[in-house]
């Protein structure tokens, strides 16, 4: 890719990690759509998704400071122990963060290499919008629960649900909303619980490939870009949490149908076209 590419596509990884979208589906449609130059067999494109990731996990520690500094004090303050609220909820955040790490340690590179055709991210993003449309339903028909109220088991299924997103097309944050709402969440603490788990795995996807950087080189102007990539993609990332986190709660009537029928447009539209 060059600078431009590069920069838009950062835009793009910052805002559709987050929105229930998919960023993979998108990073995958976007500049196939546009004829970008994009070769992810180079060896510049591993620190560039790694730099995108970084920046995203550092925007979700930052806007999250205040939970996590809790969730960390509680659960330090407990002695480990799920004694106070802070660190119940400290280890309802590793029961869920558990499931996913491991799926994604296990089957991620078989999934990815299975599924990288734009037509199958089409199929995948219109069964993302049925999912999204799906959650709605299913808030009408349960009861709404605070975070505090989620039990472990809850937990763990949520997370699991973030193994949906080694298919690109499914987004991690979609399938976490719907799970947290299928449990009984309200739209405001099933973002909440959703964005607090998408914290590690973000953040391990970054650092576990943090030494694999060591092989790319030092070239200055390169690595510029690199950084730059990085602090647009966070900032998108920042940006879109903050409001995410507000829509979520004003809006408890159906939060996730403009999401769901953006995907079910994009999917099934963009296989009419195919077809045609």
């Amino acid at each position: 890719m060059n600078a431009t590419e590069a920069l838009l596509f950062a835009v793009i990884q910052g805002i559709s990690e987050l929105f229930p979208v998919s960023s993979l589906g998108h990073g995958v449609l976007i500049p196939d759509w546009l004829h970008w130059s994009i070769n992810r067999t180079h060896p510049d494109f591993l620190p560039f998704m790694v730099m995108l990731h970084l920046g995203t996990a550092a925007a979700l520690l930052i806007y999250f400071r205040r939970d996590w500094t809790d969730l960390i004090g509680g659960w330090l303050k407990a002695g480990g122990r799920a004694s106070n609220p802070h660190a119940r909820l400290m280890w309802l955040v590793i029961a869920g963060t558990i499931p996913a790490g491991l799926l994604g340690l296990l089957l991620e590179k078989q999934l990815r290499a299975l599924f990288t055709s734009a037509t199958a991210v089409l199929v995948f993003l219109a069964l993302n919008g049925l999912m999204l449309l799906w959650g709605d339903r299913l808030k009408k028909k349960t009861a709404s629960h605070e975070l505090s109220e989620l039990t472990f088991a809850g937990a763990i299924k949520i997370g699991a649900g973030q193994a949906l997103a080694l298919l690109p097309g499914f987004s991690r944050s979609g399938a976490t909303l719907v799970a947290g709402l299928a449990h009984g969440l309200d739209y405001a603490s099933s973002a909440r619980f959703s964005f607090l788990l998408a914290t590690p795995i973000i953040t391990a996807a970054g650092v576990l490939e943090i030494p694999k950087l060591a092989h790319h080189g030092s070239d200055a102007p390169q690595w510029g870009l690199l950084l730059a990539c990085g602090a647009v993609s966070g900032l998108c990332a920042y940006a879109s949490t903050w409001f995410l986190m507000r829509y979520f709660k004003k809006t408890e009537i159906e939060s996730l149908r403009p999401f769901g029928f953006y995907c079910l447009l994009v999917g099934l539209g963009g296989l009419l076209v195919k077809l045609v």
